[in-house]
């Protein structure tokens, strides 16, 4: 199955004004299934750089790395491009090292974009990434320039199997997470980054079914303009399209 691209005293169900992160997961899940092996490279890159920047190749001991092999696992990504990949991230073989690069800039309406790239050549990269943006009513912003609408955060995306928006409001509560929302059978749990493995594990614990847990950029404010959503949209499977990029987010409204 291919992937969907703080204790408080009261979790609260929010609805954002017809905003459909599972109108934008599925979007993203249609554009990876009709291009596995891009979403290959993709999670190849991640892999990679998840055993560099933890300077470590083993999941036990490395979460984010653990985060990217879950991705490659649920995917179908072969056992040896897996292995591959952690190769590349320990130094081990020929050709040229890979880095991960974030961009920010803005779409049509002046949403928010944030991409989010691994590449062996930023170079080339962020002249891909400035082009589109350019050519389809964009522009690419300066370090800082859009990041401040953004929360780092890491989202674990489960189903609720049929439980209520209480009874998954207070899983969310017993396992640690700083929040969850829920849309279409679909729940979001919201917790710090540092947190994210503990959180799952103590949902998986209760028997929820995780689809997927990342570290993600969360909006902290929508904007939506229903003119330019086609726009929007276009822009983003533009960029996602680019071998380089393995992540876009926005602050741009989507409504299903």
């Amino acid at each position: 199955m291919l992937p969907f691209e703080l204790i408080i005293v009261e979790l609260q169900t929010k609805n954002m004004s017809g905003h459909s992160k599972w109108a934008t997961i599925k979007r993203a899940k249609g554009v990876t299934d009709a291009k596995r092996g891009q979403l290959f490279t993709k999670i190849a890159g991640m892999i990679a750089i998840a055993v560099k920047e933890g300077a470590s190749s083993d999941p036990d001991i490395n979460p984010r790395l653990r985060l990217a092999m879950d991705k490659a696992k649920s995917a179908n990504m072969p056992k040896d491009s897996i292995d591959r990949a952690i190769q590349k991230g320990s130094g081990v073989g020929s050709g040229a090292q890979l880095e991960e690069v974030v961009y920010e800039g803005f779409a049509p309406g002046g949403a928010a974009m944030i991409v989010v790239a691994v590449t062996d050549k930023k170079q080339r990269t962020v002249a891909e990434v400035k082009n589109i943006l350019e050519k389809n009513g964009g522009s690419l912003g300066a370090q800082g320039s859009v990041a401040y609408q953004f929360d780092r955060v890491g989202e674990i995306i489960a189903k609720t199997n049929g439980k209520t928006e209480d009874e998954m409001m207070e899983l969310a509560l017993l396992s640690g997470a700083d929040d969850v929302e829920i849309e279409s059978e679909i729940a979001f749990f919201y917790t710090q980054p540092t947190n994210l493995m503990q959180v799952k594990k103590a949902l998986e614990d209760s028997g929820v079914i995780i689809e997927e847990a990342e570290i993600i950029y969360k909006p902290k404010v929508f904007i939506n303009s229903p003119e330019i959503q086609g726009r929007i949209e276009d822009l983003m499977q533009k960029l996602e399209d680019l071998d380089d990029v393995v992540k876009v987010y926005t602050n741009f409204e989507f409504v299903a």
